[in-house]
């Protein structure tokens, strides 16, 4: 009683005021570690995320020095209109902007449409019907999504070029067979190669979440008395919906931004679109125009996801998370599955089979347009220097800068695949435990940024950061904000990294999403800390997810080009930028080579690692 008595006493010469009360709740927010790991990660991903897009937006309002002379009155670096005026309402509009981003719309909607019906088809046969061999499908589909779309370009070239353009024979035209100008260049030519592609993203996307349906619905619509095609209308269709659209957004956005397919199907016959446009642009030093376009893109891309919110009614994202479904019953094919077989085979060979095989007979090719025996030749992979070749470029493998890249190309990927994943698995944790938290949501939208971002305009928004030192000065010492590191692997990998951060937030989104809380919680209550909880629990379930996301993130940043293009230095270059280097001054054999090999990696590593580790990239998009 003379406790209690006490208490009331010190209660009312101290009362808990709001201020206390405050300072209790900050000093508890502090010292909980999640809340901690949430903190640091919002100021990096600030620094590395949100600075960048505001200092491209600042840099389309302010006057560069080479355009001093064309603005009179304003100094350099003031506000200024001057780029949007130029790029929306000046005589060159219709070529810089307007031109480029009708084509653009025009090839995005085209490859949307055809590879998201392409990759839905073969999901849902891969994953709901009794279809054959799927072992071997199942790994045969995915393996466009492991070569770079601009090597299938070169293969397209390679069988429809025609004389008039591509200077040597076709394969077509070398049998006699005369193509037209549009089917070797140009929309018809750049969509067909991107559907090619890009059906690999809808495959992935859509077969995990039929996965993780349950297909009792189905089958209860089967027992109604509905046919195949009705229940698929009816009932499968719906609920799918999410990860269509989704594959929507993936595929809508990069067309539109993908540099690659439409400079070497679309340049050589004028047929411009804003990423060409975009790149060309940056690469003419007219940096505050690329900007803009970039800006044009990024609003197209929000505009686009949206409208996908509006119709699926969830959050903004590329892939959707359910709970595993129950078992699933496979749905007969029939009479018909022969013939589909039949299909996938020709399908196959078409989009996979094909290509690769053009990329690596041409290697052997001395001279293009010659398909006969005798122009046969190992000249290009281990061929010395000679004069009378190629002005004397010497064999992929007798070229000694050939072995810097690969250690540049190998480094880079390992290191950056393990740092993504390893943060994704981090920011996943936050999002999936934070699902009704602002903090959840905020990283989750903070994350997906850099996907709305085209790829040259990130890799010249990091060149213009940090090109330079950047420093503020307190109390008479120097502060590095920004170091300079132009022309150094540190920002290769932390480029890649945050580039990748959509990604292997998404990748550890699916991973987390699949462990259960109670067992975090019975764990607390045991006392167990919260660093014991993650490794224990957390990381140690995490297991087989990690190296999905790894294979994931490994495989995208193998194949990148348009990202650090304009990053590369003789020292400091990767085998992708080796093959369009070569590419682009007409050696179209040894950017071959270089090609066939980068695929050889990228497809071993993901071969053993799905047998020695089980790894599916169809995970790291919510599967």
């Amino acid at each position: 009683m003379k406790a209690e008595t006490l208490t009331q006493k010190q209660l009312a010469v101290q009362p808990y005021s709001k201020g206390r009360r405050i300072k209790n709740c900050l000093m508890s927010a502090v010292s909980n570690p999640y809340n901690l790991i949430v903190i640091v990660s919002l100021l990096l991903l600030t620094y590395f995320i949100v600075i960048p897009l505001l200092e491209m937006i600042k840099t389309t309002f302010n006057l560069a020095e080479s355009d001093v002379r064309r603005v009179p009155g304003v100094a350099v670096g003031d506000f200024t209109l001057y780029y949007w005026k130029r790029l929306l309402n000046s005589t060159i509009s219709r070529k810089m902007l307007f031109e480029p981003i009708t084509h653009s719309l025009t090839i995005a909607i085209f490859v949307s449409i055809l590879s998201i019906s392409l990759g839905s088809c073969i999901a849902w046969l891969m994953v709901r019907s009794d279809l054959p061999g799927k072992k071997f499908f199942s790994l045969a589909v995915i393996v466009p999504y492991m070569l770079p779309s601009w090597c299938k370009s070169m293969a397209w070239i390679t069988v429809f070029k025609n004389e008039r353009i591509g200077g040597s024979k076709g394969f077509l035209n070398y049998l006699g067979v005369v193509t037209p100008d549009w089917l070797a260049y140009g929309p018809f030519a750049i969509i067909a190669v991107l559907t090619l592609h890009y059906y690999a993203y809808s495959y992935l996307l859509v077969s995990a979440s039929l996965r993780s349906v349950n297909s009792e619905l189905e089958e209860m619509g089967e027992i109604a008395g509905a046919g195949k095609l009705k229940i698929l209308r009816k009932i499968t269709f719906p609920l799918v919906l999410p990860a269509i659209l989704s594959s929507f957004i993936l595929t809508f956005s990069k067309s539109m931004g993908t540099f690659g397919v439409p400079a070497f199907l679309g340049m050589k016959v004028n047929y411009y679109t804003i990423s060409t446009m975009l790149y060309n642009s940056i690469k003419q030093r007219q940096t505050n125009i690329g900007f803009a376009l970039s800006l044009i893109l990024i609003g197209i891309a929000a505009i686009n996801i949206y409208i996908n919110q509006k119709a699926i009614g969830t959050r903004k994202s590329f892939a959707t998370i359910g709970g595993k479904g129950g078992r699933s019953t496979l749905i007969s094919l029939g009479k018909g599955r022969p013939i589909i077989v039949i299909c996938l085979f020709v399908f196959i060979g078409f989009a996979v089979t094909m290509p690769l095989f053009i990329l690596l007979i041409q290697t052997f090719m001395l001279k293009l347009g010659d398909f006969g025996i005798s122009n046969l030749t190992l000249h290009y992979w281990i061929g010395e220097s000679n004069p009378l070749i190629f002005a004397g470029e010497p064999g992929v493998f007798k070229n000694p800068q050939f072995f810097l890249y690969i250690k540049n190309t190998l480094l880079l990927v390992v290191f950056s695949s393990l740092i993504a994943t390893i943060v994704g698995q981090i920011l996943g944790y936050i999002t999936s435990r934070g699902r009704g938290r602002l903090s959840g949501r905020l990283i989750e939208q903070m994350v997906f940024i850099p996907y709305l971002i085209p790829s040259i305009a990130f890799g010249a928004i990091y060149l213009s950061m940090f090109a330079v030192r950047r420093t503020i000065s307190i109390l008479g010492y120097d502060i590095t904000l920004v170091p300079a590191l132009y022309g150094t692997f540190i920002l290769l990998v932390l480029i890649s990294v945050v580039k990748n951060l959509p990604f292997s937030c998404r990748a550890g989104t699916a991973n987390m999403m699949q462990i259960g809380v109670e067992l975090e919680e019975a764990a607390m209550i045991e006392g167990a800390s919260f660093g014991k909880r993650f490794m224990k629990i957390v990381l140690s379930l995490s297991k087989n997810g990690f190296m999905s996301g790894f294979m994931l993130i490994f495989i995208s940043i193998m194949k990148e080009l348009d990202l650090i293009v304009i990053l590369m230095t003789p020292q400091m270059s990767t085998l992708p930028y080796m093959a369009y280097s070569y590419a682009s001054g007409g050696f179209d054999q040894l950017s071959n080579v270089v090609a066939v090999i980068m695929f050889i990696i990228v497809f071993s590593v993901y071969f053993l690692a799905n047998k020695l580790t089980n790894a599916d990239i169809s995970k790291g998009f919510g599967g």
